[in-house]
Parts: C-alpha cells; structure tokens; sequence
C-alpha cells in the first residue's frame, strides 16, 4: 500500500473513533443517576428493553442516534431525542422498534422526539414493516409545546399515522412500560394490541395533579390508570405483566405468529463477498474532500463479485451508472465519479461535478432500473452541476431536470449513501432526503450543503463587504481575514454529519464498513411492500 493509503485510512479511523466515542455518550442517556432511579423501580432501560426484544446475535440498525445532539442546551440535552428507534429482528421478522428513554427528561417528548418518532412510523409504513412501541413518557414538553404540539409534522401527526397503518393492515404492538399520559396515551390504545406492565405501567389523560386541579378529585395514578385499572375495570389495554421482561416475551410471541403477506419480488440470488477487501475503502477514501479518487474502487470492495456492469460507460462519465448485486440483491447504482475525465468532445471534466451528458445518462439509468424492478443506491459525492456560459448553452438546465424528475418519480425503493460532499442541486438529483430515500445515511467524512465552505465563505465575505462600502465603510485586509476565518468556520460546522444527523436529514452516520449491511436490510425491508403505482416519468425535454 501506498503513503496516501495509509494516510487516508489512519485519518478515517480517527473518524470513526471519534463517531464510536460519540455514540458511547449518547447511549448513556440522562446519565448513570437518571438510569439508577430507573433500575430502583425495577424497570429496564431504553436499550436493554431493545436488545432483550431482539433476536440474539442479530443487527440492530439504529435511526436518529444523533438526532437532537448539540441542541437544547438551555434545557440540559436532549440525548437521541430522548428515545432509541431502529430497525431489527424480532421472532425471525424484521421489524421497526421505538422506545422511550426516560432517563432523559422522564421521556418527555422535544419537537425533535416528534420528529424522530414520525420517521420511524414512515419507514414503517414504506416498507409495511410492523412496529412496536416500547412507552415511557412524561407526554409533551412543556416549555417547547408551541414546537411539538399544532402543527401538521407535530406529535398529532403520530396518531394520524397509527389510523393510517391500521387501515394499511401494518401490526403495531404497544407496551406501556412507565408512564403514558395526556395525548401520548392514544398512540398504544389506537396500536392493534397494549399491553401494561404492573406497578411501573401508567396511562390516563391526566395524572392525578391535573385531575386534583381541574375538577378537584383526589386520586393516587395508580388507581387512576395504572395496570389493574386499565387491564381489568376500563379494558383499555389487553395484557397486565409482573415485569418488563414478562411483557417483552409477550410480544416476541405475538410476534411469532403473524402471518406473512405478498412481497415486492426484488430479485436475490446467493451473496458473494466483493472481489476486493471492503476494509480497504478505508484507505481509499480521502478524508480531505477536495481530493480526487477512484470511485470504481470504492464499488468494487461494495458489491458482489464480478456483479458490476456499467451502463453506458464510455458516455458522460463524472457519473458512474450500473447493475450490480448487493449481498445477492440485485441493485442499480449511481455513483459520482471523482476522477477527472475527458468528455466525448475531448474536454476535461471536473470529478463529482454533473455535466449535461451525466445527467442523461443518469437520467435514462433511473428509468432503466423503474422498468425493470431494480432497487437504486445513489453514491453521493457531489460538488453540484457545471456552471459557465458553455454548460448553460449547453441546456444543463434542461438535463439537470430530466434527472431531477426521474429521480422524484421513481416508483423502486431508493438507498442513499453520502460517502463525501453533498452540494446544491447535486444533492437533490442524487437523491437527497427530499426525494424519498427508503434510508439516507452518511459516512463520517459526508459534507451538506448548499455549496463548499470556502466557495459559501468567500461569497457571504463579499455580500457584507458590498453592505460596508454601501454605508461608506471599508474594512481592513486584516479584518476581512479575520470576518473570512469567522464566517469559514461557521459554515464549516453547519456542514458536518453531525450537524445533519442531528436534525435527521440523515437517518444514521455508519462506519463505511457496514454499507453492504444497511443496504441489504434495506432492500429487504422493502421487499415487504409490493409497488402499486406504474412509472409515469411526466413531462422530460429532450
């Protein structure tokens, strides 16, 4: 191997330690003094409730762990929204789990919680997977209800789903497991089967405070809403367990015995590992962004081997587009290509930019791969689309839309992977999390953004140098050093994965070492949702 292999994979090993020492913290929680108030009622956490549920030795593919992380300071964190959500195998079926952690703010749902639960339910209801809620909840958060509580993707949202999935015949399981108050207590008694844990287990619309308040009866919860309560007089919910571990058993029965219902048809045959080493995309990868490498390599060491035939390989090649297998999925993949190449007249063209001949190509790939039945994975480092007076003469404009609109009608399950940058319109035409990804998850060295740092620094220098000479000012060249570093780094931190993932633009930041995985359990997941529209492509210039 060479120096800049071995540079690139110490600089992305760094990256992932750092993601790996992150994720340590998040899965802490509220803290060890939260979590032993938890144990002392005899209750399990957020995450040992998930990996009991789960089936042993099986993958658990965890969405939003970031999500909330660096906000809500003022309140004292917020950590994975204050609830863990992901996809895993229960009783042999895969299956989305969302589970309360109420060792961060007992629970209480932050308008990023609401967000977070609502992606969960989508997957759920894109890919007809059954869902399973574990409660343990405050209810909604007080101090930020005006960010939660009316809008249309608010927490009201989360019930309109549960109708919704029921009408769309997708199991949901609830298990009240701590507290379960106010509007929150609709989300299990409108799930097909709530079960209640004894003495732990509480749901009722108001607690005995607010009823004490409001009409001036005076009650303990327990006899209120608790377990014997709700299981015997009301009928509210259906199981009443000693334990957390009783009820999670239950459910793996249920579970069980669901029957199985029509598949999609995506195509598998026996997986083959990749022809290459996939732990050496570590080195080949370059964690400086403006760097140029091989993106061939990188999916050579992804699919299976021998199984990556390109389309149109020799026309418009800043995008690499091909049939490939995945773990034995049969899959199309649209890749940007990093390396600088030269275009059928003979120019060069800039690797990860998307020139009027790419898109085309794109474009006609996509629709290949609707015809067809074949599931696509987008590769994303993009830089955007070529500018110039010969790229608009060119009618890139006009290209650039035939792949936007045939990326936005695509009727086969979408998997977006941003391994670098993620700029402008390029984010979009390679599927970004506006065009319905099935999952969207990025390597630690992902950027996204409207344009690159320094590109947006130096343009947003210029706008408030033009503002000060308007007034009559001028500024120094040291000061517009100084205002340039200032404005860098600000743009710099608003492009991190992390700053993505926090706000659930992306699903998860993996170690690029488990793509293969994510894909797969992507693909089957949405084998369980057969396509029920045709591919109508609209209205494409040609």
């Amino acid at each position: 191997m060479d120096i800049e292999f071995n540079k690139n994979e110490d600089q992305m090993k760094q990256l992932i330690d750092q993601m790996d020492h992150r994720l340590k913290k998040i899965h802490l929680g509220g803290g060890e003094a939260s979590a032993a108030k938890q144990k002392a009622k005899g209750k399990m956490l957020a995450r040992e409730r998930v990996k009991y549920l789960l089936d042993k030795d099986s993958d658990f593919f965890e969405i939003g762990a970031f999500a909330a992380d660096g906000m809500y300071e003022e309140y004292g964190g917020c950590p994975a929204a204050g609830v863990v959500a992901g996809v895993g195998r229960v009783s042999g079926r895969l299956c989305m789990i969302v589970s309360n952690d109420a060792t961060v703010k007992a629970g209480a749902w932050f308008p990023m919680a609401g967000k977070k639960n609502l992606r969960a339910q989508e997957i759920a209801m894109e890919n007809r997977l059954p869902i399973i809620y574990l409660v343990d909840s405050a209810g909604v958060f007080l101090p930020m209800q005006d960010e939660i509580f009316p809008d249309k993707e608010h927490f009201g949202r989360i019930f309109r789903n549960n109708a919704v999935m029921s009408s769309m015949g997708i199991t949901q399981i609830a298990a009240i497991m701590g507290s379960c108050v106010a509007g929150g207590a609709y989300l299990p008694i409108m799930s097909d089967e709530a079960m209640i844990v004894d003495k732990t287990g509480s749901i009722f619309l108001a607690g005995s405070y607010l009823v004490k308040a409001a009409i001036g009866e005076d009650i303990d919860n327990e006899t209120l809403g608790g377990a014997t309560t709700q299981c015997e007089i009301s009928g509210v919910t259906d199981y009443k367990f000693p334990n957390d571990q009783a009820c999670l058993d239950r459910i793996r029965g249920i579970m069980d015995k669901i029957g199985h219902f029509e598949q999609a048809g995506f195509d598998r045959k026996e997986a083959r590992p990749p022809v290459k080493d996939s732990k050496e995309i570590l080195g080949i990868m370059p964690v400086d962004r403006s760097k140029p490498y091989a993106t061939t390599e990188i999916i050579e060491r992804l699919v299976d081997e021998g199984s990556f035939d390109q389309y149109k390989e020799l026309y418009g090649k800043t995008i690499l587009c091909g049939y490939a297998r995945i773990d034995g999925w049969a899959v199309g993949i649209v890749a940007n290509n990093r390396l600088m190449v030269k275009s059928k007249k003979g120019e060069m063209q800039f690797g990860g930019v998307i020139y009027s001949d790419s898109a085309d190509k794109a474009a006609r790939f996509i629709m290949n791969c609707n015809q067809k039945k074949i599931p696509l994975v987008f590769l994303q480092d993009v830089t955007g689309f070529m500018v110039g007076s010969r790229s608009e003469h060119g009618g890139i404009i006009k290209d650039g839309a035939k792949m936007v609109n045939a990326v936005a009608n695509s009727v086969v399950p979408k998997f977006t992977i941003i391994t670098g940058n993620s700029y402008g319109a390029g984010n979009y035409a390679m599927c970004g999390k506006a065009y319905d990804p099935r999952f969207i998850v990025s390597w630690p060295t992902g950027k996204i953004a409207v344009m690159g740092g320094s590109q947006a620094a130096k343009t947003l220098l210029q706008i408030q140098t033009a503002n000060q000479k308007a007034k009559g000012q001028s500024l120094s060249e040291e000061e517009e050093s100084k205002l340039l570093d200032e404005i860098t780094a600000r743009y710099d931190a608003q492009t991190t994965p992390y700053y993505a993932a926090s706000r659930l633009w992306v699903d998860a930041i993996i170690n690029p070492l488990d793509t293969r995985k994510w894909i797969s359990m992507g693909i089957e997941a949405a084998n369980h949702s057969p396509i029920t529209r045709p591919y109508n492509p609209g209205v494409i210039q040609t």
